[in-house]
């Protein structure tokens, strides 16, 4: 079993309107900071980014009901990172979540790093949702 945090950002925004605006993999690069410097592109089943090393191959969950948005990231070594996010309801407003898994072998630096870049990037789509119309 893998250490986890969950973070979480409140948005003055319907849960269903959200999830509607943001599931698509074409919009993650817009508030997610390690696509935002990619060409995300469609393969095969899944999509392609452009890593720091090379090709980084990310599937998507399907547009659904329950706001699940979990996406699953492939690193260089073969290895595939599952990455759970969802939108919620949270009174008259949404609440989205992403939990962070602690990788095997990784830092108690890197699992820092890692949470500031979620914060950050959870600010970031709060900000690209909230100036959209």
């Amino acid at each position: 079993m893998l250490p986890a945090r969950a973070y979480s950002i409140s948005i003055d925004r319907n849960w269903q309107a959200l999830y509607e605006a943001i599931w698509r993999p074409e919009i993650f690069p817009k508030w997610a900071s390690g696509l935002t410097e990619s060409d995300l592109r469609r393969s095969g089943t899944g999509w392609l980014a452009d890593g720091p090393e090379g090709p980084v191959k990310i599937r998507f969950t399907p547009h659904n009901d329950h706001g699940v948005m979990d996406h699953f990231v492939e690193t260089g070594d073969g290895q595939e990172v599952h990455i759970p996010l969802r939108v919620i309801a949270n009174g008259e407003g949404a609440e989205v979540m992403l939990t962070l898994f602690r990788q095997p072998g990784m830092t108690d630096e890197d699992f820092a790093r890692d949470a500031k870049w979620i914060t950050r990037d959870l600010r970031a789509l709060k900000t690209y949702v909230m100036s959209c119309p």
